[in-house]
């Protein structure tokens, strides 16, 4: 009996650090900016794991009925949290209130766990024995649990699945205390019927978890969702309809109707520029478009795109809808995929290149932030010939302009010659771009032919900056301040909530 105890702590300690991730996680991919979710999350949490080992005191009868119910509760609020969350997300006006109330909650019932079995088990063991073994066998599960999340449950299971899985867990171990102390506890048949019909409404959702996350998701997008994946990295869905659109953690990223000027604008203006661009990488841009542009120029013989998530790179290329919107440019064998982070293979790498198209996401959160940091672009000159070429996409001008010049004087600051540009998408509006150099450049007005938005006359008018799109202040990213992320959320979030 002893040992089912400690290893029902080992269980619960498991279950509890893995609550405690998923809320984190929910919170980073609805609300962005991991850092400050996770802190909120993870504080809360713990706060509440204390109130509910001082509540503890108050309970001084019938500490084993306590426990099953304790784990009954825990397992129902727990497995269900992650499709509370998905399906409040867009019907709740203040989300972060149930948020942090369902963490709350969790981590109060968390909190009485631990010292509920360890009074059961007083009469059991040596208070020294009971401690050392209790404590052991609690991190130990919660070692299992940080391992088990990022490696298996959010690439194999997704967030729903190992919520409801875990809540099950829970319900196994109320079970399993239901029939060590059958003889001692009252009720048993309601609290094994209970057990039973939480257990089979988790097992539901389990198998139903792909249906409530399209559910959760239709009323947050337009178009009908006709693809979407969970990966390691964000959540990818795709809308199609009239267009098709392609969203990360919500965000949109392009829409088939007009990604060719967003596109044309990130590559042409640089590539043109270049005498001779033969080796081209391209850092971000999964979607396989910006390769799409740069395969217009014969010169370029090599192109090389690092893209974190290979979810991204192999859906635009193997998938034949997603294909046929970049043109198949992902299966050219001039293109060279790899997927690593591209800070840390820019790091590694001795390869020297002619062009550098950087098409990283916006800067909403600090892994994304130092893709736009000083030390980023540092790294980034050691890439370049001496002739070398960079272009990034910066944000909006007009919706967050300090954000976007902020890019420009972190460039400078890291040694670059700057020439920002604008270029209007009707699906995001005016959109922001920075070329940078170490030596002055020169646009061309040639362009390969076929081309619907770039021009020599549209490519003047990108370069002219009207009063409403120049900065009221000024800030340079580093990764010890992450100043451009806090600038983004705050430029982006006075837009979102005035409309």
């Amino acid at each position: 009996m002893t040992w089912a105890l400690l290893i029902t702590a080992f269980v619960i300690s498991t279950c509890g650090l893995i609550y405690e991730l998923i809320a984190g996680t929910v919170a980073s991919y609805l609300l962005g900016d991991s850092i400050t979710q996770f802190s909120t999350v993870i504080g809360v949490y713990l706060f509440a794991m204390g109130v509910g080992s001082y509540l503890t005191r108050f309970i001084e009868k019938k500490l084993i009925l306590t426990f099953v119910q304790v784990e009954l509760l825990v397992g129902l609020l727990g497995g269900s949290s992650a499709a509370i969350l998905f399906l409040s997300f867009d019907y709740v006006e203040n989300f972060r209130v149930l948020l942090y109330a369902l963490v709350g909650m969790i981590g109060i019932l968390i909190g009485l766990e631990i010292p509920l079995l360890m009074r059961i088990l007083k009469d059991r063991l040596e208070f020294k024995e009971l401690v050392s073994q209790i404590f052991t066998f609690d991190y130990v599960g919660a070692l299992l649990a940080s391992l088990l999340f990022p490696l298996i449950l959010v690439p194999y299971l997704g967030l729903l699945r190992s919520s409801f899985l875990f809540g099950l867990l829970n319900i196994m171990v109320a079970f399993w205390t239901l029939h060590i102390f059958r003889k001692e506890l009252p009720w048993i048949k309601a609290l094994n019927s209970t057990a039973a019909a939480l257990a089979i409404m988790l097992a539901v959702g389990f198998a139903y978890s792909d249906n409530i996350i399209r559910f959760s998701e239709a009323a947050a997008y337009q178009d009908n969702i006709i693809y979407s994946t969970s990966t390691p990295y964000q959540r990818i869905v795709v809308t199609g309809g009239k267009d098709i659109r392609l969203f990360l953690n919500g965000n949109l990223q392009f829409n088939s109707r007009d990604e060719y000027r967003y596109h044309e604008a990130l590559v042409h203006p640089a590539m043109s520029a270049h005498p001779r661009p033969r080796d081209v990488l391209v850092l971000g841009g999964g979607d396989g478009m910006a390769v799409r542009e740069i395969l217009k120029y014969p010169q370029a013989r090599s192109i090389t795109l690092v893209d974190l998530d290979p979810a991204m790179t192999d859906l635009f290329k193997e998938e034949g809808l997603f294909s046929k919107l970049n043109q198949h440019s992902l299966t050219d064998p001039r293109v060279k995929i790899i997927n690593q982070d591209a800070f840390v293979w820019l790091r590694k790498t001795d390869r020297r290149f002619d062009v550098v198209v950087a098409d990283f996401p916006d800067p909403s959160n600090y892994s994304l932030g130092k893709l736009y940091s000083d030390t980023f672009y540092r790294t980034l000159k050691g890439a370049l010939k001496p002739e070398g070429i960079v272009v990034i996409q910066s944000t909006s001008p007009f919706f967050a302009t300090n954000s976007f010049w902020c890019v420009v004087n972190t460039l400078e600051a890291a040694g670059f010659l700057t020439t920002p540009y604008h270029a209007y998408v009707p699906s995001f509006g005016e959109w922001g771009y920075v070329m940078a150099s170490l030596s002055p450049v020169e646009l061309a007005g040639s362009y390969p032919t076929g081309l619907r938005y770039v021009s020599r006359e549209s490519v003047d008018q990108m370069l002219n900056f009207p009063k409403d799109m120049l900065p009221s202040r000024k800030c340079v990213n580093k990764l010890n301040n992450q100043a451009l992320v806090h600038l983004f959320e705050s430029e982006w979030g006075d837009y979102v909530e005035a409309n």
